[in-house]
């Protein structure tokens, strides 16, 4: 059975107040011809197909149209919600898209109820875990503490529990929006992490044929059975040098596979460049770059007259401005931006405490404190976009 795997559509996104929704419309023009030309069996999307729980009136009819031409193709499509989906809005009407062949698995209650497929060599049932925020669904999976790898065992066991009915040679496909160890982040997707802890070990998805996984915008492969497919399109700067891909995945009777990386429609390069602003607008080299966007960061010792319109001419589609001007370390007027970079919330409250205190950090009751508070404005937040 041939997969295609794809995630993170961040449908209505703009990149520094740029529309993408053209771009979007035409890497989803691109999915439906390559599940067309590459003869797919099956089409899944790991999460976040919205930018935000209230997607604008533009991205809801983008996404109507993706589903209607998915369905008009024939070829059954299992889609999860991620962190940046509200489920509730996402799953309106998944009991009658389904008999499209539109699978929407929004609820974490439907975890273990498989979509079954088949072909010549028997059943594949595909599991769509939606994203679990712990806080929300300890208590309805039973998960016996909270945290993102207690509540995803306690979903993979129920999936496992399911799979053992399955009749013997059923392979089995899940979809998840998870944040999982040695995977490599960048800076567009939204922080999960609870209690500190944001990532999961690969082992919660152990004996699984194929794992499809959301979250993450770089296209990696965590083990040969769990891959990340990434963004379809860049979404920050820290992308630069992502090659945007899906996985089209081969999965064989016996379980075995064949993973290959189709790319997607670059709208637009990106290019990062860094130095005076004489030096940007002179130098030979950078001519590769003029129709890039460009986030250019300027290290002048004082801050040039113009530099947006300056740059402007030689590269228009600047749309990011940096100034770090070249300073000692030492230095009092260095950025406090520079000092932050790198730098977790919790690393960055822990700091204010030893700063305010002489130099003496919380010990572990107080850090438990600071990571309590600081979940709670996280889930405020998760709740707020919920409700709306």
């Amino acid at each position: 059975m041939r997969l295609l795997h794809t995630s993170d559509w961040h449908l209505g996104r703009s990149f520094h107040r740029v529309n993408l929704l053209a771009a979007q419309r035409d890497f989803l023009g691109h999915l439906v011809r390559t599940v067309r030309e590459r003869d797919v069996d099956a089409v899944l999307v790991a999460g976040d197909v919205y930018d935000r729980a209230v997607p604008p009136l533009a991205a809801v009819e983008l996404f109507d149209e993706a589903l209607h031409r998915l369905a008009a193709l024939g070829v059954p499509t299992i889609m999860i919600s991620g962190n940046h989906d509200s489920p509730r809005r996402l799953g309106v009407g998944a009991g009658l898209i389904d008999r499209a062949g539109i699978h929407l698995r929004t609820d974490p209650a439907g975890c273990a109820t498989p979509v079954l497929l088949s072909d010549d060599h028997g059943d594949v049932a595909f599991y769509g875990l939606p994203y679990l925020e712990p806080a929300l669904v300890r208590e309805q999976l039973g998960a016996a503490r909270a945290g993102h790898t207690a509540v995803l065992d306690a979903a993979m066991e129920r999936v496992r529990a399911d799979l053992a009915t399955r009749s013997a040679g059923t392979r089995s496909v899940v979809l998840a929006h998870a944040f999982v160890a040695g995977g490599t982040t960048s800076d567009s997707e939204r922080d999960i992490t609870v209690g500190g802890v944001a990532a999961v070990p690969a082992e919660v998805f152990r004996g699984i044929d194929y794992t499809a996984l959301g979250h993450l915008h770089g296209s990696q492969a965590i083990t040969d059975r769990i891959r990340y497919s990434g963004s379809p399109l860049a979404y920050s700067f820290s992308e630069a040098d992502h090659r945007k891909t899906m996985w089209l995945v081969d999965l064989a009777a016996d379980g075995t596979l064949g993973a290959e990386r189709v790319d997607c429609p670059v709208p637009r390069p990106l290019a990062r460049i860094r130095g005076r602003l004489e030096d940007l607008l002179a130098d030979p080299d950078l001519e590769r770059h003029e129709q890039a966007w460009i986030e250019a960061t300027l290290t002048d010792a004082v801050r040039p007259q113009e530099p947006m319109a300056r740059l402007a001419r030689r590269f228009p589609h600047t749309v990011s401005l940096v100034f770090e001007p070249d300073r000692a370390p030492e230095d009092p007027l260095a950025s406090y931006a520079q000092r932050l970079r790198g730098r977790t919330e919790a690393q960055i409250a822990e700091d204010f405490v030893a700063h305010v205190r002489g130099g003496q950090g919380p010990d572990e009751a107080e850090r438990a404190v600071l990571t309590a508070a600081l979940d709670s404005v996280r889930l405020d937040d998760t709740l707020d976009e919920v409700a709306r």
